[in-house]
């Protein structure tokens, strides 16, 4: 017999041996090791940062912080947003208002998603001249909506669109407008890693023929810690372009907050502090704000 020929004997054998009955749980042990291993390389899911919904394999605490500081998160929660301000009025008093303001999203469909915003503004409003006293009830109602992509532009671009109105609810007059109010509020943000940055603008013009018209705009920096914690500044800039010279209030400052859970429902937990660099006159010199939120993800 030929060198040749033997060769190709020996690995018909060969072959013959490998699928021989003595081989087979080796080799079907081997294909269900290869796709075990192949299951567990892939990516759980490709999940969009600071969007709201977490995802399995996702860290939950870490993504409702980064969720919290995203106006247009894809998350249903309930905030009460308590604003102190201090040396308020010609008489140095002290104003606290309470926002509660449920955020609501529904989907449009794979692509779109609308986020609303309204605040129910509860106000203590102190006195301002002698033998007047403190006026406590409701405020204008503000109401927003955000149109936005469910897929971030050029990669990491998170932004929003719509419209802003604001509903004369308040109980006196002293207490808010008292005018219809409408307008046009934008936003966006990008996060990167930690961080979660971006700006909100809206402005409000009156639609019952008087003068007023309202700008707002917040930016907010946010840089998140482990087991929830955050470092975090969003002060609200505003100007009333009716007032002229005196139009301008321009808080500073920041402060801290965290995820924590209370039992399954999840809640953040936010402290600011700011000073007020530009003030109308009267205007308040610092103000603080605390919140809690509650947190329904999906």
């Amino acid at each position: 017999m030929t060198t040749s020929n033997v060769d190709e004997a020996g690995s018909k054998a060969d072959v013959k041996n490998f699928f021989s009955p003595r081989h087979g749980n080796t080799i079907a042990k081997a294909l269900v090791l290869l796709l075990l291993m192949s299951t567990a390389a892939r990516p759980v899911v490709a999940a969009k940062l600071g969007d709201g919904i977490v995802e399995p394999g996702e860290d939950s605490t870490a993504e409702l912080a980064r969720a919290v500081q995203n106006p247009i998160a894809n998350l249903i929660s309930v905030p009460f947003q308590n604003n102190t301000s201090y040396n308020l009025g010609p008489r140095d008093r002290t104003q606290n208002v309470m926002n509660i303001q449920p955020v609501i999203p529904v989907d449009l469909n794979d692509e779109w998603i609308v986020i609303t915003r309204t605040i129910f503004p509860i106000v203590s409003q102190p006195s301002f001249a002698p033998g007047q006293g403190r006026q406590n009830g409701v405020g204008d109602i503000l109401f927003t909506g955000f149109l936005s992509p469910k897929k971030p532009a050029f990669g990491s671009l998170i932004w929003g669109v719509g419209p802003v109105v604001n509903i004369p609810t308040a109980s006196d007059d002293r207490l808010g407008a008292d005018l219809w109010g409408a307008g046009l509020s934008a936003v966006a943000l990008t996060v990167q890693g930690p961080v979660v940055a971006g700006v909100l603008v809206s402005n409000t013009w009156n639609l019952e023929g008087e003068d007023f018209s309202r700008f707002l705009v917040q930016y907010f920096a946010n840089y998140n810690l482990a087991d929830g914690w955050y470092l975090t500044s969003s002060p609200i800039i505003t100007a009333d372009w009716e007032a002229n010279d005196d139009a301008w209030l321009v808080p500073i400052g920041g402060g801290f907050g965290k995820v924590h859970r209370f039992g399954k429902l999840p809640v953040n937990l936010s402290f600011q502090a700011f000073y007020n660099a530009e003030k109308p006159k009267f205007g308040a010199d610092w103000s603080t704000r605390f919140q809690i939120q509650l947190l329904f993800p999906k």
